[in-house]
């Protein structure tokens, strides 16, 4: 092979490698950035299936009894709703028929329990009207909606807004999702909860002031709705305290019962 031969071939070999190098970084450019560490994606277990529901976002009302709003402080009869939120990794699943551990939070002395049903979308959209709103419900769960209430009413005297109170680790509790075509539409149908085997909360669905339809529709004016979010719809009255080793039993006609212990 002479000396012309060998730089052709180094040439062409140079520029093959080039081409291969420069191919590598366009296939990397396409592929877009990478996100620099994990985050785990909160989901909720659906009841009967292997796939699970992915939690977009958790809204909350407040105030959605009568006789709630009125042990609050409020009068139902002039009073629109409001909402907020809490974040997606407060979420804490729990197992049909476990007792599950539920630590106590830091920084309160008053730990309450709300017993609440939770309305998961599978769709949305926004200022959806009220006899369109449940098709946009893919299931149904039992919630609790925990909340530290000293630090709530300390940051409500001062004119602060109280997400300390509301939004904590594990402040999310929910039990598996039971579909709609399975539970159908639930909008009435006994509610409570007992601590240590005494019933502090009992009430019914058919109490609430702004039914689910009425909950998803209002949101709608205020937030566009997607699928992936889920709705705590209110607790009734007899709210209170809990303690370490207390055991809670929450109960809604046509779903599971749910328990957890503080611990």
């Amino acid at each position: 092979m002479d000396l012309i031969d060998r730089r052709t071939l180094v040439a062409g070999g140079a520029v093959a490698l080039t081409a291969s190098a420069m191919g590598g970084e366009a296939a990397q450019a396409q592929a877009g950035p990478k996100s620099i560490f994990k985050v785990d994606a909160i989901t909720i277990p659906i009841v009967g299936e292997t796939d699970v529901f992915p939690v977009r976002r958790i809204y909350c009302i407040g105030r959605n009894y009568a006789a709630h709003s009125r042990e609050m402080g409020s009068d139902p009869t002039r009073e629109p709703p409001f909402f907020f939120q809490k974040p997606t990794d407060a979420i804490q699943n729990v197992k049909t028929g476990e007792v599950a551990d539920h630590p106590y939070p830091s920084l309160t002395k008053n730990y309450h329990y709300e017993v609440e049903l939770v309305a998961a979308l599978k769709s949305g959209g926004t200022n959806i009207p009220v006899d369109k709103a449940l098709d946009h419900v893919y299931g149904y769960a039992l919630g609790l909606d925990m909340t530290r209430r000293d630090l709530q009413r300390a940051m409500g005297d001062e004119k602060k807004p109280w997400e300390i109170g509301k939004s904590f680790d594990h402040g999310a509790v929910i039990g598996p999702l039971h579909p709609v075509s399975k539970t159908g539409h639930m909008a009435k149908g006994p509610i409570s909860l007992a601590v240590n085997g005494a019933v502090k909360q009992s009430s019914d669905l058919d109490k609430m002031i702004w039914s689910v339809a009425e909950q998803i529709s209002k949101l709608s004016e205020a937030f566009e709705l997607k699928a992936g979010d889920i709705i705590y719809s209110g607790t009734p009255e007899n709210v209170g305290p809990v303690v370490k080793g207390d055991v809670l039993l929450c109960k809604l006609q046509g779903l599971p019962d749910m328990s957890i212990k503080i611990v």
